[in-house]
Formats: C-alpha cells, sequence, structure tokens
C-alpha cells in the first residue's frame, strides 16, 4: 500500500516530486507509525464489516481500528467479538490486503482470547488499541499482548490512548505521565505509537467543541497536550509519535465534489470554489486543527467518518519548499552547524537547531511524498477525490 495509490501513476506524477513510498504491515515500526495517516475508526458490530474495511482502502485509507469499546454498548460486546472473528475470516478468504488492522479492546483478557478465535485470519491483525492507559491499567494489558505473540509466533502492535482523568487532572497529571513514560519505555519496540482521547478530556469538565473551535482553543485540553507532548514527543530518541485527536463533525458527503470534478478539468478547478466548499461544509475547522496538531509535534489523526481521511493525508504531504529546507539543512557539509539563506529566499536555515524538524520532515516526505513545487492541498485533495 501506499499513500495516494488510490489515484492513477500518470496523475501521481504530476502532483509528485517525490512519490510516497510503498509499505505494509512488515514495514519497520519507524516508517508505520509515520505512514498511519488519518486512523479511521469503525464500531465492531458493523455486519458488513470486512467490506467497508476494502471499501475504505480502495479510497485512500491506509490504517483501521475496529472498535470493541466506547463506540459499541455493553450490552454488545459478546456479539460484537463474535462478528470480527467473522469478518476477520471473511477478509482472509477474499485473499486482498486490506489496510493496517488494530483492535481496540476493553480489557486485558480480550487480547489473548481474540487471538486464538481468529485463528489462521490473525495474519490480517496488526495489533491492538489500549484504552484508558496508565502505568498501573496499561502492564495488564501489555502482558495480554505479550502472550497473544506467544501463540501467533510474531510481534504485535500496540497504540495506548491516553485519556484518563488521572492524565487531566492537574494534581495528578504529572506522577501519571511520568508513570506512562516508564512503562512504554519499557515496551519500545511494541508501541507504534500514542493516540489521545480528547473527547474523554472535554468529558470530565462536561465541554463540547464547537465546529469552528480547534481542542487547541480548549485551554484546558491545550494544555494536557502540550504536556504529553513535552514528556512523551521528545526528539532526543525517547520521544514516540502521538497523533492528534478526533474531529467529530461530518456533515460533509463523500461525493459533494463528484459534480464539479465532471464539469472541470483535473488540475482546473478552481482553489476558492472549493476552499469555499470546504468551509461551508464545516472542515475548515479540521482544516486549522491539522495544522496545529503538526505545528504541536503530533502527527496523523484519529478519525470516525471517510470524510476526514483525504483532508488529514493532503495535508501531510510535505511541500516542495520544506522539503528544500530539509534537505539543505541536512547536507553533510553542514554538519559543524551554521546559517543559511533558504532555496526560496525567504527565511534562514538554521543547521543545529532546525536538524531535528528537517529529519522529522524527511520521515514524512518518505510516507506522504513531495508536492511539487506548484501543487497544492487543494490539487491532493482534488485529485484524492477524482481518484
Amino acid at each position: 500500500m501506499r499513500h495516494f495509490g488510490q489515484i492513477p501513476a500518470t496523475a501521481r506524477k504530476e502532483l509528485f516530486h517525490q512519490e510516497p513510498a510503498e509499505f505494509d504491515a512488515g514495514s519497520p515500526a519507524a516508517m508505520l507509525s509515520v505512514a498511519l495517516g488519518a486512523t479511521l475508526y469503525s464500531p465492531a458490530t458493523r455486519p458488513g464489516l470486512a467490506g467497508d474495511v476494502l471499501k475504505q482502502a480502495a479510497r485512500g485509507v491506509v490504517s483501521m481500528v475496529l472498535c470493541l469499546e466506547d463506540s459499541i454498548d455493553d450490552a454488545d460486546v459478546s456479539t460484537a467479538e463474535e462478528n470480527l472473528v467473522r469478518q476477520f475470516a471473511d477478509l482472509d478468504e477474499r485473499g486482498t490486503e486490506p489496510p493496517l488492522l488494530f483492535v481496540r479492546v476493553r480489557e486485558p483478557g480480550q487480547i489473548e482470547d481474540l487471538v486464538r478465535r481468529l485463528g489462521a485470519s490473525s495474519r490480517l491483525l496488526s495489533g491492538f488499541v489500549l484504552p484508558k492507559f496508565t502505568e498501573e491499567r496499561g502492564g495488564p494489558f501489555l502482558e495480554s499482548v505479550a502472550a497473544a505473540e506467544s501463540v501467533i509466533g510474531r510481534m504485535l502492535y500496540v497504540m495506548p490512548v491516553l485519556e484518563s482523568p488521572e492524565l487531566l487532572h492537574l494534581e495528578t497529571r504529572y506522577e501519571t505521565l511520568a508513570g506512562i513514560a516508564r512503562s512504554v519505555g519499557r515496551h519500545r519496540d511494541r508501541i507504534l505509537a500514542l493516540r489521545l482521547g480528547v473527547t474523554d478530556f472535554c468529558s470530565a469538565y462536561g465541554l463540547r467543541r464547537p465546529p469552528d473551535m480547534t481542542a487547541y482553543d480548549v485551554q484546558i485540553v491545550a494544555n494536557v497536550i502540550a504536556d504529553v507532548v513535552n514528556v512523551l514527543g521528545r526528539s532526543d530518541g525517547t520521544g514516540f509519535t502521538i497523533t492528534g485527536p478526533v474531529w467529530e463533525y461530518f456533515r460533509l458527503q463523500e461525493r459533494m465534489f463528484k459534480p464539479q470534478l465532471r464539469h472541470s478539468p483535473f488540475m482546473e478547478l478552481r482553489a476558492e470554489k472549493l476552499r469555499t466548499a470546504l468551509i461551508e461544509h464545516d472542515l475548515d475547522g479540521l482544516l486549522r486543527e491539522i495544522e496545529l496538531d503538526r505545528a504541536n509535534g503530533l502527527l496523523g489523526k484519529t478519525c470516525i467518518h471517510p470524510s476526514h481521511v483525504l483532508p488529514v493525508h493532503a495535508l501531510s504531504v510535505v511541500s516542495h519548499e520544506e522539503f528544500s529546507d530539509a534537505q539543505d539543512i541536512l547536507r553533510p557539509e553542514r554538519g559543524g552547524g551554521g546559517v543559511m539563506r533558504s532555496a526560496y529566499t525567504n527565511k534562514m536555515n538554521e543547521v543545529k537547531p532546525h536538524r531535528a524538524w528537517a529529519e522529522r520532515t524527511l520521515r514524512r516526505a518518505e510516507a506522504f511524498g513531495v508536492a511539487r513545487e506548484d501543487v497544492g492541498f487543494v490539487e491532493l485533495l482534488t485529485a484524492g477525490l477524482a481518484g
């Protein structure tokens, strides 16, 4: 699989200075953690789940979470587990490789039990999402993952969700963060990414952000995000990929642009017309939040609606200007430091302070590609919709 793999190769060549790299479930964790992109959640109760998974993969989704936790009723857990086993078997029989698939569980005991019940179809499972993760609660989950690995004979990735009240409340936050850091540090090889449960943070105070505000406008949430990145997102080799919070508004219909595309040449859809359409359909807030995610050290995003996937991926593509700056900063002859004017002559690149940013940018470039000099978000989004 690859990002923007749903569009024809000829179109990709027109869009990308450097195309996104191919990867699969066996690729190195360093690649997969960056390439997760928009991770689409789906309740495990859906009767046509196997078909849904392949449909979304054909539209550009590369990672999905099949949820046994908050997205389903407490009374439906057993039914959802049975459905999950059936749907994995169905996917296995179809013989088409799905996106990276993770299961969000409720209890540690579900992990080994599910792996055993999945049988041969467990080959399609990339790992588990662990809810309300703290050092104390996370230990049993991680032990269960290790036991499940012994059953199938390979590593399973985990994505802990940071959403507990102890993390939100100021009087327990720093101790909780230190404990989480110890726990994930002991299991570094298994930790693909850390996910933020911002909806749970808001719930603790009876808050819900409107569609014209981002998570960063809700100060109590923004403060937690900053502290999580401070402790767990460092660029000194101790940090982890931390993904952006869910955007819960989705009035935008998946086919809203199709009539326009039928009447407009591929690369000639007017940018202003598309931007206006995005704003009118409540995506302006999403676009701002994606940009703020990256500015605050987050990468990728939890998504609950397919219409959010393409904007996340389009805004994850590295611009030609970013790529040019990153390459300049990392040239071997710059190893001793120094300052130089950028190739775009609009900024100064300072080698030592900007090195970590440049390395991070080139990792994103490998996963999402580098746009051509005259290609921006609108062209990438339009191409994805047309594909």
